[in-house]
């Protein structure tokens, strides 16, 4: 069912919108200050990313977070969740239809990293162009440090960006990646000054627009392919994986997940 901005402009607490000439950024923000992720957050961004992709005026997409950082909070074993079955059943469809959302939006995306990316970095990630601020951090804090199964989509994008083997350390192992260290793994491909970091997104965004709306949608869909069909072959099958290993929580441990 086709969406219009006028259905999801204000519709969502975590989320701004703003379009100009067929340019949508979408802010992630907690109360006008840094995302902090959660269970409302995480519903919100699955449907945000459905409304954006069945928006036929939408153009091009920018991505971004307010203030300092990206996303957070980063991760500590106190932050290992405790959820009964039916709590991850929810996360589960949720988590599947966060990531095949963002990859069903038909025209370019671009990631403007604003600060430290320490829970789902996978998000900003997946955008066809990536622009970081110069303090930029990326980690994969909430996961298996912190003992939960890597599973929501950052065992597929890591790897598959990274390379197999630096992929996998990065999840096992923690590894926080300064901004350099960032781009030349592959993951950035602008490092700016925080100021400068939107004005330049607005800039390759308002020249992606000027091609035919049939190869702004076409290629969006072409280099998008392969990321969907390794979605579609591992994504549930991780976040499975990674619900069972919370059983491993015992019922009076963990903390019961943030709204």
């Amino acid at each position: 069912m086709a969406t219009t901005l006028g259905d999801y402009a204000n519709k969502y607490q975590h989320i701004k919108f703003e379009r100009r000439d067929g340019i949508l950024q979408v802010t992630f923000h907690t109360n006008d200050g840094p995302f902090q992720w959660g269970l409302v957050p995480h519903r919100e961004c699955a449907e945000a990313f459905r409304d954006i992709a069945t928006d036929r005026g939408n153009k091009a997409v920018i991505l971004t977070g307010t203030g300092d950082s990206f996303s957070g909070p980063k991760g500590n074993p106190g932050t290992r969740p405790n959820v009964e079955a039916a709590e991850w059943d929810v996360i589960h469809w949720e988590g599947r239809e966060l990531l095949w959302n963002e990859l069903s939006i038909e025209v370019p995306m671009i990631a403007a990293i604003n600060g430290p990316a320490f829970r789902h970095p996978e998000i900003p990630l997946l955008c066809d162009i990536v622009l970081a601020a110069s303090d930029t951090k990326v980690q994969d804090s909430g996961h298996f440090i912190n003992g939960m199964v890597p599973g929501d989509g950052v065992h597929i994008v890591f790897p598959l960006l990274m390379g197999w083997n630096r992929g996998r350390y990065f999840l096992i192992t923690g590894q926080e990646l300064s901004v350099q260290e960032a781009k030349d793994a592959g993951l950035v491909n602008e490092i700016l000054p925080r100021e400068q970091l939107l004005p330049r997104a607005w800039e390759l965004a308002s020249q992606i627009v000027t091609q035919p709306p049939l190869t702004i949608r076409y290629g969006r869909l072409l280099v998008t392919h392969y990321l969907k069909s390794m979605m579609h072959d591992m994504l549930g099958y991780g976040l499975a994986l990674e619900g069972l290993s919370l059983l491993d929580t015992p019922r009076d441990q963990g903390y019961k997940m943030p709204d």
